[in-house]
């Protein structure tokens, strides 16, 4: 026996007792499922037909005793979703009538008519609302907190750091306390029908933003703020809320917040600040710039970049007739500043007349200032910042392009990895290439020492040219010159084991087919007979 008790058919997710059932289906324990009706298995046609199809396809056989139906006969299921849709219409005709005694018991302004709903500040007692001291306390701090002008930010910092928490324990957002805030019940009236279930098989939930009547009902119970007082908070919330982020006064705003607009995703810019890697530059410490709000969120795809704040400025001083940048003169004349694409800014004015701008970013060069230029190389020539950098980084430079050489690893048969030195050009330039461990030998012996030694090379050596034939000019420290030659290491080619001199063998011998010993043979004929007496010699 599967039953549940006093919950809708219209969905299969919340009834137990039918998971349950479904479950020993899975496992082989049912053979046969007798049911009084079809809409005692489901009011609801979709999850009525999958489920016996499923069923269906497990060998499980549905028997309807009202309908007197059965799952696996040839019209089975054609009767099924006709009668299915009779009982899922049949579940919505009983929501409606529902919902019509509802709606009229809120018109006589009946307390219970939505129900015990859960509201903080307030507890149940029996069909009335009964206030929570502790809990009216918070209520009433949120509202004064708002009222010395606060914003919700601030008030959830604050109560983050004196550990209040909501009735569940958890943190005040807010998202919590918006609704606090919103909620008419404080002042010991009640709206009904705020939200409304639009379907009654899905059981989607909505806002009533004027689909439905509400219904206002004058003191149903004791207030804990004053209507007046409500109805200001209403008014500076709708305020604030024209404002945007200039009303918040937590944010750390400027003349531009709220005033630059993307015209991709209708987000306004927001500022960012970072540190200045080039602390050499004129600008400070700090990077300000301008960037799309869109940003901030998970899979942007925003093609509009970054504004530096010193374009963006400089950019208003060209609209405003002005030398200098100045807040006041801006926010009384641009109204509000939009980005059609990178590179563009369109300014409208308070008068409606609009103009656009183009620039180019040049941040990146403007921080290369000779001072930080020579810092930058001192820094690269003690301490090199590339991946494979050594003592010889930067010390080997071509004599044909004049670049630098660079480390690469290439896998060596003789040593498993070898490091070599190579011409960074890769437009066709032919010098040759230096294996590290020859290249380090040559200089061991140049410097007359057993081994190679890396701080010897930096205290002796200034820089290695190489040409195109092998020759190494080394120009030492103290201003004199060697060359030498670099001879390339021979070729390894690793012995063969017999096991792999047995696999090609067969391979060839698998390849030199009579058909390609014939196509062979005839090739060789007609060779000899085109070089005539010269064959000998050209062989």
């Amino acid at each position: 026996m599967y039953a549940d008790d006093f919950i809708s058919g219209t969905n299969k997710v919340r009834r137990e007792e039918f998971q349950r059932m479904l479950a020993d289906c899975e496992k082989g324990k049912i053979d046969i499922i007798l049911t009084k009706s079809i809409s005692r298995f489901a009011r609801n046609t979709v999850d009525l037909l999958e489920t016996v199809r499923h069923l269906k396809s497990l060998g499980i056989e549905v028997r309807f005793e009202k309908e007197n139906i059965n799952s696996m006969s040839g019209d089975g299921e054609l009767m099924l979703s006709i009668l299915a849709s009779f009982a899922q219409e049949e579940s919505r005709s009983i929501s409606d009538n529902v919902k019509w005694g509802i709606r009229k018991r809120m018109q006589n302004g009946m307390i219970t008519a939505s129900g015990h709903f859960t509201v903080y500040g307030y507890r149940w007692e029996g069909d009335e609302l009964v206030i929570i001291p502790e809990e009216a306390e918070i209520v009433k701090r949120i509202f004064q907190n708002f009222l010395d002008g606060k914003s919700r930010l601030e008030t959830e910092r604050e109560f983050a750091a004196e550990g209040i928490t909501t009735r569940q324990g958890c943190r005040w957002v807010d998202s919590n306390i918006r609704k606090v805030l919103e909620n008419i019940t404080y002042t010991g009236n009640m709206l009904f029908q705020k939200e409304f279930i639009s379907d009654p098989i899905s059981k989607q939930r909505k806002k009533n933003r004027g689909e439905l009547p509400k219904y206002y009902v004058e003191n149903t119970h004791e207030p804990i703020i004053d209507k007046a007082v409500f109805d200001y908070v209403q008014e500076e919330m709708a305020r604030r809320r024209e404002l945007g982020a200039l009303a918040n006064k937590s944010l750390n705003i400027t003349c531009f917040t709220g005033k630059i607009k993307c015209e991709h995703c209708g987000i306004s810019f927001m500022r960012n600040i970072r540190n200045n890697r080039a602390k050499m530059s004129e600008r400070g410490d700090k990077v300000v710039s301008w960037v799309c709000g869109s940003k901030k969120k998970k899979g942007c795809r925003c093609p509009t970049r970054e504004i530096p704040d010193h374009i963006l400025k400089r950019l208003c001083c060209e609209v405003l007739g002005t030398e200098e940048f100045d807040e006041d003169v801006f926010t009384e004349q641009i109204d509000r500043i939009t980005v059609p694409e990178h590179g563009t800014l369109v300014f409208y004015s308070k008068d409606g007349s609009a103009e656009t701008r183009h620039w180019v970013n040049t941040s990146h060069k403007d921080c290369w200032t000779e001072k930080y230029r020579a810092k930058a190389s001192e820094e690269r020539r003690s301490h090199p910042r590339c991946k494979n950098a050594t003592e010889l980084t930067a010390k080997i430079k071509c004599s044909a392009c004049g670049c630098n050489f660079r480390r690469a690893t290439q896998p060596s048969a003789e040593l498993g990895k070898a490091y070599y030195w190579r011409c960074s050009e890769h437009t066709g330039c032919q010098t040759i290439g230096l294996r590290e461990d020859i290249l380090k030998e040559l200089l061991a012996a140049l410097m007359e020492t057993e081994v190679y030694n890396a701080d010897l090379f930096k205290n002796h050596i200034k820089v290695i040219y190489v040409k195109d034939k092998g020759t190494l000019d080394i120009y030492f420290e103290d201003g004199t010159k060697k060359s030498v030659e670099y001879i390339p290491p021979p070729r390894f080619c690793p012995p063969r084991s017999e096991e792999s001199k047995a696999h090609m063998s067969e391979v060839m011998k698998g390849k030199w087919t009579p058909e390609k010993r014939q196509q062979m043979s005839e090739l060789m004929i007609q060779m000899r007979k085109e070089r005539g007496e010269h064959w000998k010699k050209g062989k």
